[in-house]
């Protein structure tokens, strides 16, 4: 359907332009010269300059760049502070190195276990850098709450005391601040609460810094006690590994982030690929050919079109064929689907996604349960199928 050979030339482009760099490179060796998630290296003098007032379609906002806020002023702006950070779970992970190598002075606090042990293989030492979460809280005056939502409110009543005048309490989910009717979390008044959402998993924002590039964040301030909470956070925000960040508040990203999860970021994304799948087993078509016009082709040829230059690019790739169905199908999908997304908006904001996820992940089976509807996705004939083409690629050949 695509034009094939355009698309094949793309991946090994692309393959080549984000090959992992072995180690991780300093900020003042990673300043972005424009939007675009690759690396430039510029002088400290040419990083220093104002923000970006750009237009999106049609709106003014105003970005924040990895160049502005070069390695010196991150620095600086944390040279007396001791950045604790909760959870070694994929957020805490991927931040707390990047802050680490960006010569942050951090600390892990964690549970033992499976993950504490994650944390001492990849050098964080017991008692010097490594504590229990809450020697970290006590230890910490940057305190960095990655824990997950449901440990969060278990933990609270024992943290909140630890807070003590003049600390930074930082998210990275506007989760359990927006619904303390539920969570019980209420920050003290004396000290700031902040927020820096990266837009993707704590292993793509290791990976992107690692590589040189940089994920893009949200930011938020709750509470500003210090008075200097707005800068402090486009500077950790920098310190963790974003490229660019844009300014929300705390209510936006919480309900835009459940909303895209639940929506066309996964849960809607599995929804469709499962549904067209099924139809076209229904039809007769094999499990290979239903796997490569419902996902292979997807991922492999025409999202990166997408996320190069955008949906209209992807079009003018294909052939007119192609072109003139999904002009003439994009709109009953969405006049199909927009209720449903209207539905699920609804039950983010009222607190009912976030009941049920409290519910849920605090039960005490929770991972095994948790396991088991994983594995239904993971052994429908659908992803099994997958497993086998992507083992075709010509990159995976002879891999496991």
């Amino acid at each position: 359907m695509a034009s094939r050979m355009f698309a094949t030339a793309l991946r090994a482009a692309s393959r080549r332009a984000i090959r992992p760099a072995t180690v991780a490179r300093p900020l003042s060796a990673l300043a972005s010269a424009n939007l675009k998630q690759s690396a430039v290296k510029v002088s400290a003098a040419q990083q220093i300059r104002g923000y970006k007032t750009l237009n999106f379609g049609g709106t003014e906002e105003t970005v924040f760049e990895r160049s502005d806020v070069p390695k010196e002023k991150l620095l600086e702006t944390f040279k007396d502070d001791t950045i604790a950070v909760l959870g070694y779970g994929p957020q805490g992970r991927g931040q707390a190195l990047n802050l680490r190598d960006n010569g942050v002075n951090v600390i892990i606090g964690q549970r033992e276990g499976k993950t504490y042990q994650q944390a001492i293989e990849e050098g964080w030492v017991p008692g010097k850098n490594l504590f229990p979460v809450l020697d970290a809280v006590e230890k910490g005056t940057v305190v960095m709450n990655l824990l997950s939502d449901a440990y969060q409110t278990e933990i609270w009543p024992a943290m909140q005391p630890l807070l003590t005048p003049g600390k930074t309490l930082y998210f990275s989910h506007g989760f359990s601040v927006v619904y303390n009717d539920q969570t019980k979390i209420i920050p003290p008044k004396d000290i700031d609460v902040i927020l820096v959402a990266p837009k993707g998993s704590g292993f793509t924002v290791r990976r992107l810094f690692t590589e040189g590039r940089g994920i893009n964040s949200s930011f938020a301030v709750y509470q500003d006690a210090s008075g200097k909470a707005r800068d402090r956070t486009i500077a950790l925000g920098i310190g963790i590994g974003s490229g660019y960040m844009y300014e929300t508040t705390f209510e936006k990203e919480v309900y835009s982030d459940l909303f895209g999860e639940r929506g066309v970021l996964m849960g809607a994304i599995q929804g469709l690929f499962q549904a067209q799948y099924e139809v076209l087993r229904a039809n007769g078509h094999s499990p290979s050919e239903a796997f490569n016009e419902t996902v292979e082709e997807a991922t492999q040829s025409l999202y990166p079109l997408i996320g190069e230059r955008g949906m209209d690019w992807m079009y003018s790739n294909c052939s007119t064929t192609a072109q003139r169905g999904a002009l003439d199908w994009w709109r009953p999908f969405h006049d199909a689907s927009k209720p449903v997304f209207e539905e699920l908006y609804a039950s983010v904001r009222n607190g009912s996604e976030t009941a049920r996820s409290l519910d849920r992940n605090s039960k005490p089976d929770y991972r095994e349960k948790l396991e088991e509807e994983l594995a239904e996705i993971r052994e429908s004939e659908l992803w099994r199928a997958g497993k086998t083409v992507r083992q075709l690629r010509p990159e995976n050949v002879g891999k496991n």
